[in-house]
């Protein structure tokens, strides 16, 4: 579900990007900081759970694997 929502969002102008589940979604150019904004809403609304301040460090989500682990230890 992360992985899918972010291929949808991705700014490239490649028909292809490839990217493994620990990649830097940010440091590959990917997506910006208002994609950012979009997969919090996303991440909230889809695992119905509240984001708190102590949450929003980037590296919770630069990749698609560091989110799935936030989302589980917050559902957890």
């Amino acid at each position: 579900m992360v992985r899918d929502f972010i291929m949808s969002n991705l700014i490239v102008f490649d028909e292809e990007a490839n990217f493994t589940d620990d990649d830097n979604i940010f440091k590959k150019g990917f997506v910006n900081s208002l994609f950012a904004m979009k997969l919090l809403e996303y991440v909230e609304k889809t695992f119905h759970i509240t984001i708190e301040d102590d949450d929003m460090d980037l590296t919770n989500f630069s990749s698609v694997n560091r989110i799935v682990s936030m989302v589980s230890k917050k559902v957890a």
